[in-house]
């Protein structure tokens, strides 16, 4: 979808619906317009409305009655594309169900798969319903291509708070004119609390976990296996694993580790920094690692710098989260137990999780067959810029740096557009 940049959008019936949190659809509006496509906006909470409200499609009905309303603005508007943030969340799952009915093209965006400077911008669906090739000799066979140089974006994490806040606000101050919405998330104000939380979290384990780094990545190099959790309601978790938690999956992975690690070696599990203010599972690890036994050998970590961990780790533990990438690179082995866009042969861990612990080493990284996906992912899916804080690109309302270096055809794996899941995807590999 990004191959022609803004041209592709050239005299095309634009229809945006919910978008990140802040200004970007609003200003991505506008490049479509000034690019000679049409464009429409659907708001359906205050937050959806504040950021576009001019002219803007507003549905306040139940959710029963969106595939209705839906049909009809895409028949009155003869809409030719549809362009959607997050492709789990209800409304949008009943949209592209609909739209890929009619033929109706579809662009899903999403937080970059190669981060920190890149958003993902894909046709048909993202993450685990990506059309991503996941057969390792179609990166292998293919010429290499140079990646131009990207622009930094920098630090988004206040940008970013700014516009959540701003939404949260408005959302609640609006919850009168679209009473009958449900947000995927809580939208109250009491949400700013665990913001809060996270602030003075961060500092107690910051100061409890002192020196911690030191050691992982000195005495304790390469005899660790890192596990790397996500906010609990990621979508990528519920959606694209089978795994009903997050303290299901630490259970099931401290449960394989205890029973299958090689003697000596540790496990650290890690927190994601966007869920600190929302959970702390100090309780539940050490719970399950004395009922297996292995509390000395069984870390919960915060805040330490995720690269160092992924260089001197021995192996690292996840069920989809994008830090996969970042372990490819690396070369550190991966164990993938849900759907990823980068579980590939050569690349992941194909065994079980109880094999992963001593059988990673014996089947590394391939480096090249990396190196060539990476490049094909930025190549086909990613965009230099942020959601949130907007880089200063000459010609561009909303900040990115579309490509257009692609001229040959994607390569896409078949799709079951009724069911929206790859036909290639396997089953979770976790016990």
């Amino acid at each position: 979808m990004i191959k022609s940049g803004l041209s592709e959008f050239k005299s095309k019936r634009v229809l945006l619906l919910q978008g990140p949190l802040g200004p970007f659809f609003k200003k991505l509006g506008r490049d479509l317009t000034r690019a000679g496509a049409q464009v429409s906006k659907v708001n359906f909470n205050g937050g959806d409305w504040l950021f576009s409200s001019s002219g803007s499609i507003l549905f306040r009905g139940r959710v029963e009655e969106w595939p209705a309303f839906f049909e009809r603005v895409l028949s009155e508007h003869k809409i030719d594309v549809v362009l959607l943030f997050g492709d789990c969340r209800a409304m949008h799952g009943i949209a592209h169900e609909i739209a890929a009915g009619r033929g109706i093209e579809i662009g899903v965006f999403e937080e970059g798969y190669v981060r920190p400077d890149y958003i993902t911008l894909e046709r048909f669906g993202v993450n685990g319903y990506s059309q991503i090739p996941r057969d390792p000799a179609v990166y292998l066979n293919k010429p290499i291509v140079d990646i131009p140089q990207n622009i930094a974006v920098g630090n988004a994490f206040w940008h970013a708070t700014w516009w959540a806040m701003s939404y949260y606000l408005a959302s609640a101050l609006l919850r009168p004119v679209f009473r009958h919405y449900e947000h995927h998330r809580p939208l109250s104000l009491w949400e700013g609390i665990p913001w809060l939380r996270s602030i003075w979290r961060k500092q107690y384990f910051a100061r409890k976990e002192k020196g911690s780094q030191a050691e992982l990545s000195s005495t304790l190099t390469k005899q660790f296996y890192l596990v790397v959790l996500q906010v609990h309601n990621d979508a990528q978790m519920h959606v694209h694993s089978d795994f009903e938690s997050i303290a299901a999956f630490i259970d099931c992975t401290l449960t394989s580790f205890a029973q299958f690690a090689p003697p000596g070696t540790h496990l650290v599990i890690k927190h994601h920094p966007m869920d600190r203010g929302y959970h702390d599972h100090t309780r539940l690890i050490a719970e399950l690692a004395r009922r297996h036994g292995i509390q000395d050998s069984v870390r919960y970590i915060h805040d330490q710098h995720l690269p160092t961990l992924l260089e001197h780790a021995r192996g690292v533990v996840l069920v989809n989260s994008t830090v996969g990438l970042s372990a490819l690179h690396h070369s550190t082995p991966l164990m993938v137990c849900g759907e990823a866009i980068y579980d590939i042969p050569g690349l992941t861990f194909q065994g079980s999780l109880d094999q992963f612990w001593r059988q990673a080493e014996e089947q590394p990284v391939n480096g090249e067959l990396y190196q060539r996906f990476r490049n094909y992912l930025i190549e086909h899916t990613q965009l230099n810029g942020n959601f949130y804080r907007q880089l200063d690109i000459a010609g561009s309302y909303a900040g990115l740096q579309w490509s257009a270096s692609v001229d040959e055809p994607e390569v896409i794996d078949a799709v079951d557009e009724k069911s929206c899941q790859p036909t290639s995807s396997q089953a979770p590999l976790c016990p």
